[in-house]
């Protein structure tokens, strides 16, 4: 079993196709070929392999059950990411070692890779390799994945110079002058039986399934996410200073890592600026704070006397709100604060958009669960052990990448991520 594609219709996915590909490389243009092979940590890939990779899955997962020969064969070996059943792989700690092959013949890989599959597309546009249709689809919400991680891979990757350079030339990185965010709110949901995960229309990853039913206690979801306002009130109050906000491996982390404020935040004339994808800005006390561990989201939560919510309850409440938010195609690259509610029925802002969300879920298979069959069935289940569940998107994400079900996940030490923090109570 594999994944189920929507739209149905040929052209529609080719289009698609062209415009996730197109997207991947303009996302890359601003950086030069040393930019390109930075490997600033093990968790993070330099933009030159993530480029590389996105084509090596086309070419493994469609391509060759298709009938067609690789590139070059080495690029198995080089570009594999974790799929044990097609072989063995480069060590990932050591990708930004890949001096070879070069970022131009990185870009003449991909050439040939969507050549190759805008000609697939057109034959199975006659009838040929139906059961390939799917594997695309899946391609290309894979390719989306990427792009949110060469966003987030070569920040950290500039955060960590000691120039702090833009991965682009920047707009003005003063906030406009408006009103200071509303005091946080709250939105009360009642008790009860509800139904969450995939509901079977459209494309969803196989550990968004089955739907299934969930008993929840009433319960109160903080009406936008966290500022850096807040966080700095945290900061002030010692909160990174005080073992009884943590628990014992934050704790341990915090310690070992030097944690005293969220990941590119840059100490400044006695307080903190913002490193962002634009260069170092002035912190915005109403924006979003984001690159924050679970660790620190929890602590935070503690600190205010209140919760993360769990992955079920932010769903529950998510299903029912338009998707729309500040995500990748923006342009804005950066959270930004959320907008004035017009009535107090208009429920929870920033949903989607902006910064993830942690929850209090660890990621864990849903009842009945079951792996893709072949390959594919390492895409998420092998990861069901020492992470947590996140949801919504970021400011990096594609729009047409999120929906309410998508279960993003990584271990409780990232930083990162645009991660952020809304807070749950008990009604």
């Amino acid at each position: 079993m594999v994944p189920s594609c929507e739209p149905t219709d040929i052209p529609s996915l080719a289009d698609r196709f062209t415009r996730v590909r197109g997207f991947t490389e303009e996302l890359a243009r601003p950086l030069s070929p040393e930019d390109c092979g930075l490997q600033s940590m093990p968790d993070a890939s330099p933009t030159k392999w993530h480029l590389a990779h996105t084509s090596w899955f086309f070419e493994a997962l469609v391509l060759a059950p298709a009938g067609e020969r690789p590139f070059d064969p080495a690029f198995g070996f080089l570009f594999n990411s974790y799929y044990e059943a097609i072989g063995p792989r480069h060590a990932r700690p050591r990708r930004g070692l890949l001096s070879r092959p070069s970022l131009a013949e990185v870009l003449a890989y991909r050439a040939d890779v969507d050549r190759r599959v805008r000609a697939l597309l057109d034959r199975m546009a006659s009838g040929e390799h139906p059961e390939l249709r799917s594997l695309i689809e899946l391609g290309i919400h894979h390719e989306q994945q990427h792009q949110e991680l060469i966003l987030t891979d070569i920040k950290h990757a500039l955060g960590e110079s000691p120039l702090h350079p833009a991965y682009r030339v920047s707009k003005a990185q003063v906030a406009p002058a408006r009103p200071a965010a509303a005091k946080l709110g709250w939105t009360l949901h009642g008790e009860g039986v509800f139904s969450i995960g995939h509901p079977g229309a459209g494309f969803a990853f196989d550990n968004e399934a089955p739907r299934h039913r969930v008993h929840l206690a009433a319960f109160g979801l903080a009406d936008r996410l966290v500022t850096c306002g807040e966080v700095l009130e945290f900061i002030a109050d010692r909160g990174y200073a005080r073992p009884e906000l943590w628990l014992s491996d934050g704790w341990a982390a915090a310690r070992t890592e030097g944690w005293e404020a969220p990941l590119h935040w840059v100490p400044r004339d006695g307080g903190f600026a913002v490193f962002s994808l634009d260069g170092v800005r002035a912190l915005d006390p109403d924006e979003p704070a984001c690159h924050l561990s679970y660790f620190e989201a929890d602590a935070f939560a503690r600190w205010a006397g209140a919760r993360l919510p769990t992955e079920a309850e932010w769903e529950v409440v998510a299903a029912g709100a338009p998707l729309r938010g500040n995500f990748a195609e923006s342009g804005a690259l950066h959270p930004t604060a959320a907008p004035t509610p017009v009535t107090p029925a208009d429920g929870p802002r920033q949903l989607f958009g902006d910064a993830w969300e942690w929850t209090a879920s660890a990621y864990l298979p849903y009842p009945g669960f079951r792996p893709w069959e072949g390959a594919v069935g390492e895409y998420n289940g092998k990861f069901m052990s020492g992470q947590m569940v996140l949801r919504g998107g970021s400011c990096a994400t594609p729009e047409s990448h999120v929906r309410a079900s998508y279960r993003n996940f990584f271990p409780p030490g990232a930083r990162w991520q645009f991660s952020g923090v809304r807070l749950a109570r008990d009604a």
